[in-house]
């Protein structure tokens, strides 16, 4: 579930902190690298548990108006089909979900304000009134509705962002891409499914296990070495007035593109590039972009880069 470019990002930030940190070993700093990677993960699910308590908050609201004095035939007979949404009760009959929450103890019981507002807001919109008139009885329907709310309600709630900063620091940036495998976990369900939706796990596999590890454990290894690579190529620079984040971003990019024979250059430099846009300035990116081309041209005209696979020998 959880992209390369998230664990490049989270690898980037505990080097980060590793370097900053004297005290700190690299056990201790892979394991907070783990423990990172995890908070995303329960990030996942947290949102989906969001999903499940807003429609028991709208179940709530019809139940308090049958028990009015005098209820309307409205009351006594609502439309239910927001409750009654078909991928909500997969979800909530879903064995890994279940077992997921059961252990974490996640839960939203402290925020009934946001749950309230989110509701609320959701009820107004016009793609919610279309959906509760429309006759049909259309899982894909289901599924849209709650495309929408992930969109249009949860990704934009800034009361949300800030309950989520204040819960924990590792959720500030990956938000957004959670919340967008979410809906692709949902647009891949299928009615039939019932308990059996397969949710996405923690690593597409192990190859990405492998692959966090190594770039951490390598970048730490081979600091020295990298560092002398970058200053031959920054002769115009003292590399003391160099951001130690564009000289980590480098480390990491030239430790990718050495060790990992099967991703082709071209990924891991653009990849590099993009993270330098979101954690440097723009005078960074362009910065790094330069040095890191020469690098690699460096690196190829010396044979350090050796890449296997169908159409990578001699990229």
């Amino acid at each position: 579930m959880i992209s390369r470019r998230i664990l490049r990002i989270k690898t980037l930030q505990v080097l980060y902190a590793f370097y900053k940190s004297p005290d700190s070993g690299i056990n201790k700093a892979e394991k907070e690298l783990f423990h990172s990677i995890n908070k995303a993960y329960e990030l996942y699910h947290y949102l989906i548990l969001l999903l499940l308590e807003i429609v028991d908050y709208a179940n709530s609201r019809l139940e308090i108006a049958r028990q009015k004095n005098i209820p309307s035939a409205e009351d006594l007979n609502p439309n239910t089909r927001f409750v009654d949404n078909k991928v909500i009760q997969q979800f909530r009959i879903s064995t890994e979900l279940n077992g997921f929450l059961h252990n974490t103890k996640l839960s939203w019981v402290n925020h009934p304000e946001l749950i309230k507002k989110l509701y609320n807001n959701i009820r107004q919109s016009d793609y919610y009134i279309t959906y509760m008139s429309n006759s049909g009885d259309s899982y894909e329907d289901d599924k849209e509705v709650l495309y929408k709310i992930c969109s249009e309600e949860i990704a934009k709630s800034e009361d949300l962002y800030a309950i989520l900063e204040e819960q924990s620091i590792y959720w500030n940036d990956e938000f957004e891409f959670i919340l967008g495998i979410i809906i692709k976990s949902i647009k891949g369900f299928k009615e039939k499914d019932r308990e059996n939706i397969r949710l996405f796990p923690l690593f597409k596999n192990e190859d990405d296990v492998d692959f966090v590890k190594r770039l951490f454990r390598k970048t730490i290894l081979h600091k020295d070495e990298y560092l002398e690579l970058i200053k031959q190529f920054t002769q115009n620079w003292e590399i003391e007035r160099i951001a130690f984040m564009d000289i980590l971003i480098l480390q990491m990019a030239i430790t990718e593109i050495i060790e990992f024979k099967s991703i082709p250059t071209k990924v891991s430099f653009n990849e590099y590039l993009e993270i330098a846009k979101f954690y440097s300035t723009n005078k960074s990116s362009v910065f790094i972009n330069g040095v890191l081309d020469k690098i690699i041209k460096h690196l190829k005209d010396t044979e350090k880069i050796q890449k296997q696979g169908r159409g990578l020998v001699g990229e």
